[in-house]
């Protein structure tokens, strides 16, 4: 397809900005959706689908000096340069120069044996109950060596902004991606790089280790694209690729859980982001939980979070198609309960109103059919749509957007599943909204107890990860609408009744002004324990271990920047959200970087703490 077809029309009048981390999407549907969201593939503008097709460089080359150049003329180099890499799914000059062959360090080349002897947090929460808690013989940390934490290396990712993918530590390497779509393989103690593979789109997911047929072992993951991949975890060659979803604002977010051949993947998407513009067909996208045969990629099945297929439901006064019911995306990595044989969800917020039943839920999958056994929904209600145009006080309200706006109190938590000392099983996890949850999981979800932590908004609460050591859940909270004195702060609460036993917030940090990024420490990153310790990092970049008997912070280390880094690549730290740091063997892994969902200070490091 040659550049001429790209981004035919651009209108004039340029928008109020997005969240940083939504400009692309803001920019696309205000200034190019009228031509380029036309579904049928006889349309002379190719739709956003066909767009994602191509390299950032090829749209930023129409958008300047090709054919769309004129229609471009009001749009700045940098809106450009958004766009380019919104439709693109990746950073400009990703490809040229982050592939590990332009390294300084590569590692001696080396058999990876069995990656899964010896300490190691595989993929999202360390364990099938997501309980991010790292036992002393894997952690190979006490409270008492933490304060004496000190970083060992750093390595720079080319050209990333967000470091949103969680690093993986596997049989002495650690597995990490970024908004570029590189993928790195590399030693564990020193940083040197074995191997790197490029996805189609920024990979956001936690990477999943497991054996294929055949005696290797596979990486997992999935990109902003909703691709999913299974590379060779000795030397990064593909060994499957599949598609998710096609829906062109679909995407993969969690982390794949893999067990007993089977890779489970959760899909969600960004749809909500541009339900407010009055020519957008709003909406049509599910939110769902796949099967996958870990070692070949057949899909074995597909569930949807919301059962009924999006229908027809009527059309605005300027003539467009508003579609229903969705929403329900699955932010986050499952849980599984194999004593039930079930896989738990968390669910987004709904897009159409009325709100579906499963939005803003806890669902029970089956594992063998993908059969849903159960749901509890705790927030009802809650159709929302990300847009200054669907706001109460806005001066020319869509009609796309729902009647009454919802809360937006998505889950961005992992369930947690643990056995209480009676012999129960609960599900654990936060929320958008502020509250703490605990389900009973052999009560169809319900409650046990519930725990407000935070005033809870749409970019406050609970955001990405919480996490219990069997005593203890850990809830961090964002609240970053609320300013410096309310945003941040990490509670303990009882994991069998929900009583609070300590709250600690951020201490104050030296700032410019209340508007200055530094003062608000919102800690919306998911938080790590191992016995007696736990990490959690706010926005501002400072990450923090707390003890875990009071809250009294023991260690803490600013990655806001710049580090000289073992390949050579210049790098910096950012704002941390997220992904939380990982523990194995000794050593803490933490990236530092994030101009995603909600914005923040880009940064493209990945940090290696020990004790000396």
């Amino acid at each position: 397809m040659t550049r001429a077809l790209v981004l035919l029309c651009v209108p004039l009048a340029i928008p109020s900005a997005w969240a940083q981390g939504a400009r692309g999407i803001a920019l696309f549907e205000e200034h190019c959706a009228q031509c380029h969201n036309a579904p049928g593939a006889g349309s002379r503008a190719p739709n956003r689908d066909a767009l994602r097709q191509r390299t950032p460089e090829a749209i930023l080359d129409a958008l300047t000096t090709g054919s769309m150049a004129p229609n471009a003329q009001a749009l700045s180099l940098e809106q450009k340069r958004t766009l380019a890499e919104y439709l693109a799914g990746r950073t400009l000059g990703s490809a040229a120069s982050g592939d590990a062959s332009a390294m300084p360090n590569h590692c001696t080349s080396a058999p990876l044996g069995d990656p899964l002897k010896g300490p190691l947090w595989n993929g999202w929460g360390v364990d099938a109950g997501n309980s991010r808690f790292q036992p002393a013989s894997a952690a190979g940390l006490d409270p008492e060596q933490v304060p004496k934490l000190k970083l060992k290396w750093a390595f720079g990712f080319p050209n990333a902004t967000s470091m949103y993918g969680q690093p993986t530590i596997a049989g002495g390497r650690v597995y990490g991606g970024a908004d570029t779509g590189f993928v790195y393989a590399l030693n564990a103690a020193t940083g040197c790089v074995y191997w790197s593979f490029q996805a189609q789109a920024g990979v956001r997911t936690a990477i999943s280790i497991g054996p294929v047929k055949g005696g290797r072992y596979a990486a997992y993951f999935g990109d902003v694209k909703a691709n999913v991949y299974a590379v060779d975890a000795q030397n990064g060659s593909l060994l499957w690729t599949k598609r998710a979803d096609t829906h062109p604002l679909a995407r993969v977010t969690g982390a794949p859980a893999l067990h007993d051949g089977r890779l489970y993947v959760p899909v969600a998407s960004l749809e909500e982001l541009a339900g407010g513009n009055p020519t957008y067909e709003c909406c049509t996208f599910r939110g769902s939980l796949i099967a996958y045969d870990a070692s070949t990629g057949q899909e074995i099945w597909k569930s949807y979070t919301i059962s009924q297929e999006p229908k027809a439901i009527r059309k605005t006064s300027r003539g467009t198609q508003l579609w229903g019911p969705a929403g329900a995306a699955v932010w986050s990595t499952p849980a599984i309960d194999l004593k039930r044989g079930l896989l738990y969800v968390a669910t987004g917020d709904a897009y159409t109103a009325p709100a579906a039943a499963t939005s803003d839920a806890v669902m029970a999958f089956d594992m063998k059919t993908g059969k849903v056994a159960w749901w509890k929904q705790l927030t009802s209600n809650d159709a929302f749509i990300a847009s200054a145009n669907c706001g109460t006080n806005a001066r020319n309200r869509s009609e796309t957007c729902p009647d009454e706006q919802g809360p937006d109190f998505d889950f961005g938590n992992s369930p947690i599943l643990r056995t209480l000392p009676d012999g129960r099983d609960i599900i654990v996890l936060g929320q958008k909204s502020g509250i703490g949850w605990a389900l009973d999981a052999s009560k169809q979800g319900a409650i046990v107890w519930q725990h407000r932590v935070g005033k809870g908004s749409a970019l406050g609460g609970m955001e990405w990860g919480s996490a219990t050591d069997g005593r203890l859940v850990y809830f961090p909270n964002a609240d970053a609408s609320y300013g410096p004195e309310q945003a941040g702060g990490l509670a303990a609460v009882m994991i069998q009744n929900g009583e609070r036993v300590w709250f600690t917030r951020p201490p104050p940090v030296k700032c410019a002004s209340e508007r200055d990024p530094n003062c608000i420490q919102a800690q919306s990153a998911a938080v790590t324990v191992i016995p007696g310790v736990v990490f959690s990092a706010a926005s501002n970049g400072i990450m923090r271990a707390y003890a875990a008997s009071d809250g009294r912070i023991i260690w803490e280390y600013n990655t806001s920047r710049d580090f000289t880094t073992v390949n050579g690549v210049a790098a910096s730290g950012g704002a941390i959200s997220g992904p939380g740091p990982t523990v194995a063997g000794g050593m803490v892994f933490i990236t530092s970087g994030y101009t995603a969902l909600g914005g923040g200070k880009a940064g493209n490091v990945l940090l290696a703490f020990g004790v000396e």
